[in-house]
């Protein structure tokens, strides 16, 4: 059922654990000021809520009007509404792992890409990940000292476990220190060795979590390899063999993982399959850490348990009977834990 087990069976990734530290290390930068966080209170749950058109691009102009709230299947009065835009915190968490250790070229060009995309204003953390979360670098509006940090990155050859559970959970308990609405940018190939018990501990953390997570996949080149061979001849394709078919059925299953993290947390997943697919993701990943709708409602229960959460947007008018609505993607995380008795 695992990626992790077939990962092992295929690539062999085994390594002890590491201790994860504490605590990100100080920055010379000044405390990012702090901003209103999407949080559940006794008298109201907020849901930050992205709203793309078909290019990717952020919907501007919806009104309170336009956003219906589910609480469990049943509509909610919107108690409060703002659209948001404002300097983004976003961690980068980067695999270091053997996987992707002849990527490391390409693996890094990745995460320049997106830093280029950010605005001056947005804070940016770094923090690598193999067998435990390593931060290297905390919130900081200077981009040269996160291309600084990235360069420190150094990718483990050979054997290594890659705990991307147990590393989120680290993350997002790092992050539960601070203010802010915050973003965790994932560059993973998805395999995650963790024990089972940290992997479904974190999935459901993920569901009532304030911070939203978007990963992008690192396995294209993992699975497609460039052609190997001889010069001036023709490449003929190899039959699978028992472990190629392993290794790609672990791959399919680390692609789900990436996407129920995601989606858990109302962010998305993408599976770029050349420089221009990344660059199109980062494109797109610098609007959505910025901007998104706040949705407030008040929870109709104060039972202590996990209520599930939805949300519409209304079918504009059209402009002509034979002009179609626009479609739009909505993302939001998808459940909150309502208050106590």
């Amino acid at each position: 059922m695992r990626a992790c087990v077939l990962w092992k069976s295929a690539l062999c990734l085994l390594v002890s654990l590491a201790v994860i530290p504490p605590a990100f290390p100080h920055s010379q930068e000044p405390a990012p000021p702090a901003g209103e966080p999407i949080r559940v209170s006794v008298d109201r749950v907020n849901v930050g809520v992205i709203v793309t058109d078909p290019r990717g691009n952020f919907a501007e102009g919806l009104h309170r009007e336009d956003f219906h709230v589910f609480d469990d299947g049943v509509e909610q009065p919107v108690t409060d509404f703002a659209a948001i835009e404002e300097p983004a915190q976003v961690l980068l968490l980067v695999e270091a792992g053997p996987a992707v250790y002849f990527l490391e070229a390409s693996h890094l060009q990745a995460a320049h890409a997106l830093l280029e995309g950010l605005s001056a204003g947005d804070q940016v953390a770094v923090v690598k990940y193999d067998d435990a979360a390593q931060p290297l670098l905390n919130f900081t509006a200077n981009k040269q000292a996160a291309e600084a940090a990235l360069a420190k990155v150094r990718f483990n050859l050979g054997f290594g476990n890659l705990n991307l559970s147990r590393s989120l959970t680290a993350v997002l308990d790092w992050l539960a220190k601070g203010q802010g609405k915050k973003t965790i940018v994932l560059l993973s190939t998805g395999v995650d060795t963790s024990p089972d018990n940290d992997a479904i501990a974190i999935l459901e953390r993920l569901k009532t979590s304030d911070v939203r997570l978007l990963a992008v996949s690192l396995s294209s080149e993992l699975r497609n390899p460039p052609p190997t061979g001889k010069p001036g001849g023709k490449n003929k394709a190899k039959a699978p063999t028992e472990k190629s078919i392993a290794a790609e059925k672990g791959f399919a299953e680390a692609d789900q993982l990436l996407k129920i993290m995601t989606e858990t947390t109302g962010g998305r997943a993408y599976f770029p399959n050349s420089t221009k697919d990344f660059s199109t993701a980062f494109a797109e990943i610098a609007q959505l850490v910025r901007h998104e709708y706040s949705v407030a409602f008040a929870p109709p229960a104060h039972d202590g348990k996990l209520h599930a959460i939805e949300v519409r947007i209304s079918q504009p008018p059209t402009a002509t009977p034979n002009t179609p609505p626009p479609v739009y993607r909505v993302d939001y995380r998808r459940a909150y834990r309502a208050p106590a008795p």
